[in-house]
């Protein structure tokens, strides 16, 4: 059995059991690899999620080998042969033996010598060039994009219909990328942190529109200024989603569904008290360490129901609302395989009850900023248009001083990753006028 290399295969192998398993992506890497060496921690990361992301292309590709068809072959051998697959057709920097000879190992401590033998004669089957050759042949259908690009059919079908099939691809092919690490200023301001980083020899780059310092970087704790609270990792999105909120400092902020807090302390370093609310105690944990780390002091983290407000009327509330997620595909490669018609009907209500119960406790003359990580017109304008109509009492006050180029024609936040090269995000100021 070889043992070299063996090790992050091992945990992407791992990684890939546990998200079958139902656990988050993030959640299973974090389990799987932290006793790794950086590079190896890497190589896992990238084989895991690149199976997740290819998953359908690699299965059309592996189904024809089979004899017996796909869906005679076990699960556990569908993710190393998928590993396999994976390697030999998007790694050039692999040696084709590298990758048959550890995924036989893997086999084989899976389902014994017979498992070993059969992943090694379909993976000896499976060639380089016409795996390759496959991927350049993007189709233009909608089944044709949806395969070539391994996301759901129902979800490409419908962005076709919304972006058209040469901006769909794009999107598709972003949601295929592995984003780099983007770090927002906390306790210390991005010039002096950027200034920090490249005395100590980190490369580092504005992200865009100024949202935050680009990294090639992976492990934000081994950076100069993590310990002290001088940074927190947040996608550009989610930072200009609390720019473009223009919260006023005065009064206290209610931040209904905060977790994992990178809102709270931005809303934190200018406002004067920032009550940070989750459900689960799991994530307020969570919340509460990052608040510790890279608070001001301003923000309180507490335990609430979004839906049981625990405020009384205050100047701003923040609703970030649970959401099918679309916007995110590129950093959790996993959520495309968990998304449906029926969950986005499901998460549609519930956000119109979140946003009525957030409303109620916004003061006369107070603000509600509505946002979310999808890209689903349900789940954003078409949400806020509905809300609009049952409470005439708000009106919707697009921010003045933000960029032109990310908001929609109603003046809502409206960032699309294949046209702004960051997850997908959206959010809406809403105006209490009595």
């Amino acid at each position: 059995m070889p043992a070299e290399g063996l090790q992050p295969r091992r945990a992407a192998y791992d990684v890939l059991e546990q998200v079958r398993a139902g656990r988050p992506f993030e959640l299973a890497l974090d389990r799987a690899v932290r006793r790794l060496a950086e590079p190896d921690r890497r190589l896992a990361h990238e084989l895991a999620a690149g199976v997740l992301r290819g998953q359908t292309a690699l299965d059309a590709r592996l189904a024809p080998l089979v004899p017996r068809g796909w869906e005679s072959v076990a699960p556990e051998l569908k993710e190393v042969l998928r590993l396999g697959a994976f390697q030999l057709t998007a790694l050039d920097r692999i040696p084709a033996h590298a990758a048959v000879d550890t995924s036989v190992a893997l086999a084989t401590e899976a389902g014994g010598a017979r498992a070993g033998g059969f992943v090694n004669a379909v993976l000896r089957r499976l060639g380089r060039a016409a795996g390759r050759a496959e991927r350049a042949e993007r189709a233009e259908t909608v089944v044709g994009l949806a395969s070539a690009e391994s996301h759901p059919e129902w979800l490409v079908k419908r962005w076709v219909e919304r972006f058209g099939p040469e901006e769909t691809a794009e999107l598709l092919r972003w949601n295929n990328t592995r984003p780099r690490l983007v770090l927002q200023a906390a306790r210390e301001g991005l010039d002096a942190l950027g200034r920090r980083w490249r005395e100590a020899g980190i490369e580092v780059s504005p992200a865009p529109y100024g949202a935050g310092l680009m990294t090639t970087r992976t492990r934000p704790q081994t950076l100069p200024g993590y310990a002290e609270g001088g940074f927190i990792v947040q996608n550009p999105a989610q930072a200009l989603v609390a720019w473009y909120a223009d919260v006023s400092p005065r009064g206290t902020i209610y931040d209904a569904c905060a977790a994992p807090g990178g809102k709270a302390i931005a809303l934190g370093r200018s406002a004067s008290c920032v009550v940070a609310a989750d459900a689960s105690r799991t994530r307020v944990r969570r919340l509460a360490d990052n608040l510790r780390r890279a608070g001001s002091g301003h923000e309180h983290p507490i335990v609430a129901d979004a839906l049981r407000p625990p405020v009384r009327p205050c100047e701003a509330v923040l609703l970030d609302a649970p959401c099918l997620g679309t916007g995110t595909f590129a950093r959790h490669p996993d959520a495309r395989w968990r998304v449906s018609p029926e969950a986005l009907a499901a998460l549609a209500a519930r956000q119109a009850e979140l946003l009525d119960r957030a409303a109620e406790v916004v003061a006369p003359g107070g603000l509600l900023v509505y946002s979310t990580c999808s890209l689903e017109p349900e789940e954003n304008e078409k949400q806020v248009d509905r809300f609009l109509t049952r409470r005439p009492e708000f009106r919707r006050e697009p921010g003045e001083t933000f960029p032109p180029a990310l908001t929609s024609a109603d003046g809502d936040l409206m960032i699309l990753p294949q046209r702004h090269h960051m997850d997908g995000a959206y959010a809406a100021r809403l105006r209490r006028t009595a």
